[in-house]
């Protein structure tokens, strides 16, 4: 009994240190149809010394950098009794107080007007969250968990879709940092469907596709009928689904003409926005971005490069991997559709076609190579630029590029070794995909050279 109310105590005695520790956001919508949204952090047992706050320059799944800072305004510091804090901007994105209380309160008003992956949009049909373009944060409290509290009781039939931990009355929580940067969020009267994947140790895990477009049930239905057909050729090509925190996974879509148009991986969700009306009369079209996101679960999101972690929010990380992290998910992305029967086997060599003829033809390819190609990520991934660029002779996508890469790898894999891509995946999987261990470029080299004892 003495052992039970002590392992009781210790477990309390954990729950107040949280709670005393966490970071709690507060957001609302008062003026949605101008695309602002209201957002507080209270920031409890502040240290001694000055508090920096700040915006991110980065976001997962991007790799150039890019300003959110720029669309923040009105913001204040507070004290608990809302006794105002004076504060002096250090850099464009970034706000010192150089006398905070114990607990601080940070108030801003966020525009957000651009539907996709990377930013963050507010109408009156939705709330749309890329959480480094919505939340600032404290410099050097990375530890410590979040919690993040919507007030949206006006907007009719809105409800929250992400791969945040609820906690019920609308607020949902983060164990730290990093974790809560990873996790978008779609508030909106969206339709959804469901279904049950059951991995070979017995592990069933759900997966949601959660749609904002305007569509009826019964196409919500049908089309997560064709994602069933995609996620078993994927969960094929690994041997198992990766164990999503807290059991799920979430495809967060916007379908409407007017966005952006994107695709998002993140670790437990993916954010996917398309510009077509609809889904109906779309559904094939529409799956390849479904296909390469969803590769993502495996591929870069637990089998990393080692330069990307730890992400860096300040400034962009400079990768020499994303060949095969965004590559091999390309190739990938386009052959699944085939073997789940989405695309004629004419359709996937024709693409191959591009991919090879990018490869041997872009000056980009033939004068830099694969890792190169990954490291001028930092420029060319959304990157925005008003000067003119030599690009077009330095530089082919590393997505094509490491599509290339992949597909000769497979056949070189089946002529010569009587194994495929499938294995060397599965391979990679096993030794640094499943336990979570960054590899770099020798690991790649290794874990080959061990697959075709070569």
């Amino acid at each position: 009994m003495k052992k039970i109310l002590l392992a009781c105590g210790l477990l309390t005695a954990s729950f107040v240190v949280n709670a005393q520790q966490e970071i709690s956001y507060e957001v609302s919508f008062p003026n949605a149809v101008h695309h602002e949204a209201q957002i507080s952090m209270t920031i409890p047992n502040v240290p001694t010394g000055a508090l920096k706050v700040r915006m991110s320059r980065s976001s997962p799944g991007r790799y150039a950098t890019h300003e959110f800072g720029k669309n923040v305004y009105n913001l204040k510091a507070t004290d608990q009794n809302g006794k105002v804090l004076n504060f002096k901007l250090t850099a464009g994105d970034v706000y010192e107080i150089t006398s905070p209380t114990k607990t601080v309160k940070v108030t801003y008003t966020l525009f957000g007007n651009w539907i996709d992956g990377t930013y963050a949009g507010f109408d009156e049909t939705h709330a749309h969250m890329n959480i480094p373009a919505t939340f600032a944060f404290p410099i050097g409290m990375d530890a410590r968990p979040r919690t993040v509290k919507f007030n949206y009781a006006d907007k009719q039939n809105w409800k929250v879709a992400t791969q945040l931990k609820p906690t019920g009355k609308d607020t949902y929580y983060a164990p730290n940092f990093q974790y809560f940067m990873d996790s978008p969020i779609e508030i909106a009267a969206y339709k959804t469907a469901s279904w049950e994947v059951k991995n070979p140790d017995g592990k069933i895990q759900t997966i949601h596709l959660v749609s904002h477009s305007n569509d009826e049930q019964s196409t919500i239905d049908n089309y997560a009928e064709m994602l069933k057909k995609m996620v078993t050729e994927q969960v094929a090509v690994w041997g198992e689904l990766p164990n999503f925190d807290y059991g799920n996974y979430y495809f967060l879509h916007d379908v409407l003409p007017e966005y952006a148009g994107d695709g998002m991986e993140h670790r437990n969700s993916t954010v996917i926005v398309q510009r077509t009306p609809k889904i109906s009369g779309y559904e094939s079209n529409l799956l390849g971005t479904f296909s390469h996101e969803f590769f993502h679960a495996w591929n870069v999101e637990r089998l990393r490069p080692k330069t990307l972690e730890p992400f860096n929010f300040e400034h962009s990380n400079v990768s020499d991997g994303l060949w095969l992290a965004e590559g091999f998910t390309q190739y990938y992305g386009n052959l699944l559709l085939a073997r789940a029967g989405f695309r004629t086997p004419e359709n996937a060599v024709q693409g191959f076609n591009g991919i090879v003829n990018s490869v041997l033809n872009s000056p980009g390819a033939i004068n830099f190579s694969p890792i190169q190609a990954s490291q001028y990520a930092v420029f060319a991934d959304a990157g925005v630029a008003i000067d003119q660029r030599n690009m077009g002779n330095i530089f082919t996508s590393y997505y094509t590029y490491g599509a290339g890469v992949a597909l000769a790898l497979d056949l070189r894999l089946r002529s010569e070794f009587k194994l495929t891509l499938d294995d060397y995946m599965r391979a990679l999987w096993k030794a640094h995909g499943k336990p979570e261990i960054a590899y770099t470029m020798s690991d790649l080299e290794k874990v080959l050279a061990q697959l075709t004892k070569n």
